[in-house]
């Protein structure tokens, strides 16, 4: 090759990507990713604890969403960073599986990747994102373990007070907590009226507080007036004025068929002749004869409640106004399936096959109610209703809306507790006596490159009692090292330590005695979510922006 140039030697440099494409690689995308993260952490840091503060966010729409609720916040806000989206993920992921803890698993994971920025930035320690992972691995594991012997079992039937304790804990950091109690007793009552107990085949106990536990929010009246029905209601007026208002212990009929004469299904086309008037009456009476055969069907079970999911014809409302039963049409499907669990009723789909066991016995008062300017169909007092409506009343809409924001996720925590009834010290304490556990047991058992790592977890861990400490305005390192130093010399006893950060003044309490405890569940799934995902983010080498459109 004379006087060509050697392979790979000057020439001008080959572009591989397209020149629009902004790319960042390795340490510097890592950093970028944990700066992203730590982005996130801080719009809804001051949200964590009593002392939290409410966040005012304007949709395009213009429409206002006031809230505390970190998985509402993040779900509102636009961002463009594609780690801080994986964030935002993090929290519905947390929503959906607990329904709490959806600010904490932000705060942990952003400061679980803040700790790692060290390890990345440093040139002569230079760790691999690979240890880093692997160590995070190793203490998470730990963690769970050690977060499993702090645990304390609960009898949820027998311990009222405990339970009480519990969701006010979840609440206490909530916008309704001025009305604690009352929330409290909402939350309970409605997921002890939902659950299902563990059944005979040893099925988990299920509770589905989503299709049976319905919210109503009115608003108007005042809070105070919030309570859970021992039934449902649904917002219908009866389908013909002259109709029943009130009825004591109803026979409840529940149908998904029209009372109304059927179209054929597909397109008909009834050919008549003209000069014969008699065939077009006999269409016609046909068709009335069908609706009355249905009516008399019905009458025959004597309801004094009808309720359809379709449309009933006038005829069909005369007949049953006639014999003074109340009828209401058009009823969602969810509702009519809450009004069977809560009356015993079966849905019928077609009035001939209609039995005496198909009718709903199990409620004690059917009753037409004004509230507001809407009129309101309550069926109450029933037995043992496995369904329940809880109405929310309040000034407006904003305040009705972040109070059932706040419920869901009382109710959600009360829930878990019933499928899973372990609970463990609030208000950090959980957190540090891990942090300290994990410390002990790195500087002991875990040599090599991976011990920093597996200590800066335990670091990690502080963030929790640290923000509550900060929310509150006290001195942050002052509590926190008393603090550490409490959970240190329990940890040498090899005794529990409950203690925790006061979340509304800042000091040092006893967690036990002051009543705070959080679900297990919550907290092992906000850990094992924050560091795994730390875990993810930190093994991203390279951010490569401005790919290929997909078309279509």
């Amino acid at each position: 090759m004379m006087g060509g140039q050697s392979m790979g030697g000057g020439g001008p440099p080959i572009m591989v990507l397209n020149s629009k494409t902004q790319r960042q690689t390795g340490r510097e995308a890592q950093i970028a990713n944990i700066q992203a993260a730590r982005a996130v952490a801080n719009i809804i840091r001051t949200t964590l604890g009593p002392r939290s503060m409410l966040k005012m966010l304007l949709d395009p729409m213009g429409s206002v969403i006031l809230t505390n609720d970190g998985h509402a916040i993040l779900r509102e806000v636009d961002v463009s960073h594609p780690t801080a989206k994986s964030m935002i993920e993090l929290s519905r992921a947390q929503d959906e599986e607990v329904g709490d803890g959806t600010t904490s698993v932000i705060v942990l994971a952003a400061e679980v990747l803040g700790q790692a920025e060290p390890f990345l930035r440093n040139e002569t320690s230079n760790v691999h994102p690979t240890v880093l992972v692997s160590a995070y691995h190793k203490a998470l594991a730990k963690a769970l373990e050690l977060l499993k012997e702090q645990a304390v079992d609960i009898d949820v039937q027998k311990d009222k007070e405990l339970m009480k304790s519990l969701i006010q804990s979840t609440l206490g950091t909530k916008f309704s907590s001025r009305w604690n109690d009352l929330m409290v007793d909402i939350a309970l009552q409605a997921v002890l009226t939902v659950a299902e107990p563990k059944s005979a085949g040893g099925n988990e106990a299920q509770v589905d507080i989503k299709r049976y536990a319905k919210v109503e929010k009115i608003p108007g009246g005042e809070i105070e007036e919030c309570e859970v029905l021992k039934g449902v209601m649904f917002n219908k007026d009866t389908v013909h004025s002259s109709m029943p208002r009130r009825v004591e212990n109803p026979r409840i009929l529940l149908l998904d068929t029209p009372l109304e004469y059927k179209k054929g299904e597909s397109q008909t086309n009834v050919e008549i002749d003209a000069s014969k008037e008699n065939d077009w009456n006999a269409l016609l009476q046909l068709e009335e004869e069908y609706v009355a055969q249905q009516c008399r069907d019905i009458l025959e079970h004597k309801p004094d409640v009808v309720i359809t999911e379709k449309g009933v014809s006038d005829l069909a409302q005369h007949y049953l106004a006639k014999a003074g039963v109340a009828a209401f049409r058009r009823l969602r499907k969810t509702d009519n399936n809450r009004v069977a669990k809560a009356t015993g009723a079966t849905i019928v789909s077609r009035t001939d096959e209609i039995q005496e066991s198909d009718i709903g016995k199990g409620c004690g008062l059917y009753e037409m109610r004004k509230v507001g300017d809407e009129w309101f169909c309550f069926l109450t007092e029933c037995h043992e209703p496995k369904a329940c409506t809880i109405i929310l009343r309040g000034g407006s809409k904003d305040v009705l809306n972040e109070v059932e924001r706040n419920l869901q996720d009382a109710m959600q925590v009360t829930r878990n507790v019933v499928t899973n009834p372990q609970l463990l010290p609030g208000g950090g304490a959980s957190e540090m006596a891990l942090a300290v556990a994990l410390k002990r047991y790195g500087q002991r058992e875990i040599k090599g490159v991976q011990q920093a790592p597996f200590l800066a977890v335990a670091e990690a861990l502080e963030v929790i009692p640290r923000t509550l400490a900060q929310n509150c305005g006290v001195s942050v390192i002052r509590s926190i090292t008393a603090l550490r130093a409490k959970h240190a010399e329990a940890y040498e006893a090899n005794a529990k330590c409950t203690w925790g950060v006061n979340g509304t003044t800042g000091e040092l309490v006893d967690m036990k005695e002051y009543g705070i405890w959080e679900p297990l569940s919550v907290k092992q799934q906000t850990i094992k979510t924050a560091i795994e995902s730390a875990c993810m983010i930190l093994r991203i080498d390279d951010i490569v922006s401005g790919s290929k459109r997909r078309d279509g």
